[in-house]
C-alpha cells in the first residue's frame, strides 16, 4: 500500500487531498502544529515542525505502526497570508526553517516531496498570463514571496546535491470545502462570504486586482496527478503553475457572492496593501502538457459550490455552537 506523509494535514488543502488520498486506498499519517477542527478521519501526529523538527521514524511507526518511512512526502505546512507576514516577517522565516527539516528527513531517507508553493514567487508580473520561467527574485515584494522562493531554491539543491527527486506545485486562492475556520485564517472568498451572511460590509484592498482564483477539486486532482507521475518517474524534478485559469477582480467575486446569497453588499474600498500582489493569471501549458491537468470548475461554479458548502456545514456546526454559548458543555 502507498505510504504518504502530508504535513499541514490540518489545512484546507492538506484536509482535502489526504481525504482524497485516503478514499483512492493510500495509508495517509499527517502532521501538523494544530488538530483538524473539520474532520476526525485523518491520522494525525501533532508536531511543530519549525520548531521541534521533522520526527523521527520510530515516532511516525508509533503514531501509525508500518509507516517508518513513507513512499513520498507532500509538504503543504506554512504560516500564509502575506500581509500577516508582512507585520510579523518571523512567521514568514519560519516557513523555510520547516521546508529545511522536511527536505533534511526526505534526504536521509531518500523519500521524494511534492511542494505546495505560491504564484507570490511571481512578484507584478506582466499580462496576460504567467509562465513558470517567469519567476524573478528582483520581483519578490514581500517576506512570504522571499521565503517561498527560498524554499524551492533549497528544493533545487537538494535535486542537485542528493539526488532528490521532487515536484512544486505554485498555488494560487485555493478555495472550497474546509476553508471556513475564521478564526485562523483570513481567506478573502470566506470572509466575504461571512459578512455578507451577516450583513456586515466588506472591505476590498484593491478593487481592480486580478487573481486566479482556484476550487480545491481542481487543485487536489493536480496533485494526484503529480504524485502518479512522480511515483513512476514519468515527470520528475519540475515546477508547475496549478490554478484554475478562471481570474476574477475583486470587485467581481465580491458582486458574484452577493448574487448568489441575493444580497446587496455594502463594499469599502482600500488601496491594496504592502508586499499584495495585483495581479496574477497562470499559464497551466506546462501542467497540461506534462500531467495532464486540466481545471474542471469556472470561477462562477466554484462560488456556488463553494457558499453551498458553508450554509450546509454551518448547520452542523451551529447546533454545537449554541450548546456552547448556552453553557451546555
Amino acid at each position: 500500500m502507498l505510504k504518504v506523509l502530508v504535513t499541514g494535514s490540518s489545512g484546507q488543502v492538506g484536509t482535502n487531498l489526504s481525504l482524497a488520498l485516503m478514499k483512492k486506498g493510500v495509508s495517509v499519517l499527517g502532521i501538523d502544529r494544530r488538530p483538524n477542527t473539520w474532520t476526525n478521519q485523518i491520522p494525525f501526529l501533532q508536531r511543530d515542525l519549525a520548531a521541534e523538527g521533522m520526527p523521527t521514524p520510530s515516532a511516525l511507526n508509533a503514531a501509525k505502526p508500518g509507516f517508518d518511512r513513507p513512499d513520498l512526502v507532500i509538504s503543504l505546512a506554512a504560516n500564509a497570508k502575506v500581509h500577516e507576514l508582512v507585520i510579523d516577517p518571523k512567521r514568514a522565516h519560519e516557513n523555510t526553517t520547516t521546508t529545511f527539516n522536511v527536505l533534511e528527513f526526505c534526504r536521509i531517507q531518500q523519500v521524494p516531496i511534492i511542494f505546495s508553493s505560491s504564484r507570490e514567487v511571481y512578484g507584478r508580473p506582466d499580462p496576460p498570463c504567467v509562465s513558470e520561467d517567469e519567476a524573478n527574485v528582483y520581483h519578490i515584494l514581500s517576506p512570504y514571496a522571499a521565503y517561498k522562493m527560498a524554499d524551492e531554491m533549497l528544493i533545487y539543491s537538494y535535486a542537485h546535491c542528493y539526488n532528490l527527486k521532487y515536484l512544486i506545485f505554485r498555488l494560487s486562492n485555493v478555495y472550497g470545502r474546509y476553508d471556513s475556520d475564521l478564526q485562523r485564517m483570513t481567506r478573502v472568498i470566506h470572509i466575504f462570504i461571512d459578512q455578507m451572511l451577516h450583513g456586515k460590509p466588506i472591505t476590498i484592498y484593491g478593487r481592480h486586482k486580478l487573481i486566479d482564483f482556484t476550487y480545491v477539486d481542481d487543485c487536489v486532482n493536480g496533485f494526484m496527478l503529480g504524485i502518479e507521475k512522480l511515483l513512476n518517474n514519468a515527470v520528475v524534478n519540475e515546477t508547475f503553475n496549478l490554478s484554475s485559469g478562471s481570474p476574477a477582480t475583486l470587485i467581481q467575486l465580491a458582486n458574484t457572492i452577493a448574487a448568489k446569497l441575493n444580497v446587496e453588499p455594502e463594499i469599502i474600498d482600500q488601496p491594496i496593501r504592502p508586499g499584495e500582489i495585483n495581479f496574477y493569471v497562470a499559464d497551466l501549458t506546462k501542467a497540461q502538457k506534462l500531467l495532464g491537468y486540466e481545471p474542471q470548475v469556472t470561477f462562477e461554479e466554484g462560488i456556488k459550490r463553494a457558499i453551498d458548502w458553508v450554509l450546509e456545514w454551518n448547520k452542523t456546526v451551529q447546533p454545537e455552537l449554541l450548546k456552547i454559548e448556552h453553557g451546555v458543555y
